[in-house]
């Protein structure tokens, strides 16, 4: 991989990891179009620990807010009532789906799932549901009702995302919204339930690079692209949640459904494969 390759993958991972239109299925239709060679599941996994330092920088008082408190409630019950506690929980709750779907179907995300026509497909479905999720949706609690329920479903939409092209936030923005926060509460818990599991994606793939003893990619692209995906996604952080105070998801299903049709009829042409 040359080092403007990499580049232009940190920057598709920065831009897509939080706005609601996959980065695993942007990381597989960029080498498609622009005919090279499919880095592979564990390349994205990596670059992934750039964005989730990205969300961290970004989060950084919420979550020292939520992990000080949670660790306390441990031993003092009366703070077990409080919301940062409560949220120790609930990130823990929701990510254990990712977690196990995983290990399960490990083999499927890393093979058959890479497939452009479940892409395209994806894309248009999920496309469509986040749309009619976000129009018919209450749109009316702040983060701070979120409760246990909230995180079992938002952790059930993030398993989702195991799919090329579902999207990992825009499952996850999609069921906080079904569950009736608003756009911005759920786009925070979204993020907030990433680091968790892009922690734990990013450390299974760098173990998988590290011990089949070379990538195929090479350290210093691996880095590029790790290095260019945080300072994307930051500024990726601050524009949706910025955007979604007065703004509807409707241009972002636009464009999934626009993407998905040109995928499957470039692929079906055989113009990329």
């Amino acid at each position: 991989m040359t080092w403007y390759e990499a580049i232009v993958y940190g920057i598709v991972q920065g831009l897509t990891e939080f706005l609601p239109i996959s980065s695993s299925g942007h990381l597989l239709l960029v080498p498609a179009f622009f005919g090279w060679e499919d880095p592979g599941a564990l390349f994205t996994a990596v670059i992934q620990l750039g964005t989730m330092v990205a969300v961290v920088v970004y989060f950084w008082r919420d979550l020292l807010n939520v992990v000080r408190t949670w660790l306390r409630s441990l031993v003092t019950p009366s703070l077990r009532s409080d919301l940062n506690a409560r949220m120790g929980w609930y990130l823990i709750i929701g990510t254990i789906p990712i977690v196990v779907f995983g290990f399960i179907f490990k083999d499927q995300v890393e093979t058959a799932a890479r497939s452009l026509y479940i892409v395209g497909t994806t894309l248009i479905v999920f496309g469509l549901i986040l749309g009619g999720i976000d129009w018919a949706s209450r749109k009316t609690r702040p983060v701070n009702s979120v409760k246990r329920s909230d995180a079992i479903a938002v952790g059930l939409a993030q398993a989702l995302a195991l799919i090329p092209g579902v999207s990992r936030s825009g499952a996850t923005i999609s069921a906080g919204l079904l569950m009736g926060l608003d756009r911005e509460a759920a786009a925070r818990f979204s993020f907030l339930l990433s680091i968790p599991a892009i922690v734990l994606s990013g450390l299974y793939g760098l173990y998988g690079e590290l011990g089949s003893g070379s990538s195929g990619v090479g350290l210093m692209p691996l880095l590029i692209a790790t290095v260019v995906s945080f300072v994307v996604g930051f500024g990726a952080i601050a524009f949706l949640l910025r955007w979604l105070v007065r703004h509807s998801l409707y241009i972002f299903v636009v464009y999934r459904v626009a993407l998905g049709i040109l995928v499957l009829a470039l692929a079906a042409g055989g113009v990329i494969s």
